[in-house]
This record gives structure tokens, C-alpha cells and sequence, in this order.
């Protein structure tokens, strides 16, 4: 049976891989433009948030800080009223991209790593097994990339059709992975 480090290769190629992969996505295919709308009157929203200074966090309107309030006249009011919104306040300056990058090459690492440690534990990677290591590497690169988003969708709302692409993100991640796997396997 292989060895955890016997997988240092395919481990650091699948995340190779799904760095690339992610990036063609971004860049050349560009599905994701659409997931971001601006607010016709930009530039009063800025105003307004900036004129409160809010720390960075995840805002939500209305908010209500007690459960036992969420079904008063009052929060039945403001959520027919509108609108209903979550924002996400980051630290002033321009995004820092090489440290975004940086962080997505890591965090594809870390899911490269974990399903390869899943695989040897419970499946193995005997000689002549690439296929059932690949399908298993897959299986796990899909869900770690994948179903986060269908909770944001349900809890956070994220439109469903956005989900739906960082799905078919992940169903690429995992072939990639996958054929790495396969290709590398012992």
C-alpha cells in the first residue's frame, strides 16, 4: 500500500491543476461575471456605509439580534418592505491579489492532501488500483470544492444559478484531480 508521501507528487499536481483549472475559469471563461451586481446608485451606498464605518463583517438587513423578535410586527414590516440583503464589508485598500492567490494555491494543497490521505486510509492505492484511486480522489476534491456553496445558497442567499457554476467549478477540480491521480498513481 502507498504511502501518504509516496502521493507528494500527485498531491502538489492536482493542485497545480486545480489552480489553472480555476484560474481559465476566472480569466478566459470568465462565467462568473455575472455572479456580482453593482448597485445603480453606487455611489450612495458607498456614502452611506462608509458614513457608519462599519468594521468588516457580514451585515444583514434588517437585522434582528433575537431569534424571539425574527416574527414581531415590527421585523415582519422591514422584510415585506425590503430589502432583504446580507453585505460583506472588507478592510479598506485595494484586494492584496497575491495574497488571495496565494491562499486559493494552499487551500487547493490542503484538499489535494486531504483526499489523498482519505483514499490511502480507506481505500488504498495498491499498484493497479488508478482507477478506484482516481475515482476516490475525485469524489473528494468534488465535495470539499463543491457543496459549501449549496449551504450558502440555502443560509446566505446566494443565488442558486451561482452555486450552480461553483458546482460545475468543482466537477472540473475533481476530473483534474482525478486524472492526476490517475495518471501518478502507484
Amino acid at each position: 500500500m502507498a504511502t501518504l508521501i509516496s502521493l507528494w507528487l500527485p498531491i502538489l499536481l492536482s493542485a497545480v491543476v486545480v489552480f489553472v483549472v480555476s484560474s481559465l475559469i476566472h480569466m478566459v471563461l470568465k462565467w462568473h461575471a455575472s455572479d456580482y451586481r453593482g448597485f445603480g446608485n453606487e455611489e450612495a451606498v458607498r456614502e452611506a456605509v462608509r458614513a457608519k464605518q462599519p468594521t468588516p463583517g457580514l451585515y444583514a438587513v434588517p437585522y434582528c439580534d433575537d431569534i424571539a423578535k425574527m416574527g414581531s410586527a415590527e421585523m415582519l414590516r422591514k422584510y415585506e418592505e425590503g430589502p432583504v440583503c446580507q453585505v460583506l464589508v472588507g478592510p479598506k485598500g485595494a484586494p492584496n491579489m497575491g495574497k488571495t492567490l496565494g491562499l486559493w494555491f494552499l487551500w487547493a494543497l490542503v484538499i489535494a492532501l486531504v483526499a489523498a490521505f482519505l483514499t490511502v486510509r480507506f481505500v488504498g492505492a495498491a499498484p493497479g488500483q488508478a482507477q478506484v484511486v482516481a475515482q476516490s480522489v475525485a469524489s473528494i476534491t468534488f465535495v470539499a470544492h463543491g457543496f459549501g456553496t449549496v449551504c450558502e445558497s440555502i443560509w446566505m442567499l446566494r443565488p442558486w444559478s451561482t452555486s450552480v457554476k461553483n458546482l460545475l467549478d468543482a466537477a472540473l477540480y475533481a476530473a483534474g484531480s482525478g486524472l492526476v491521480f490517475y495518471w501518478l498513481a502507484p
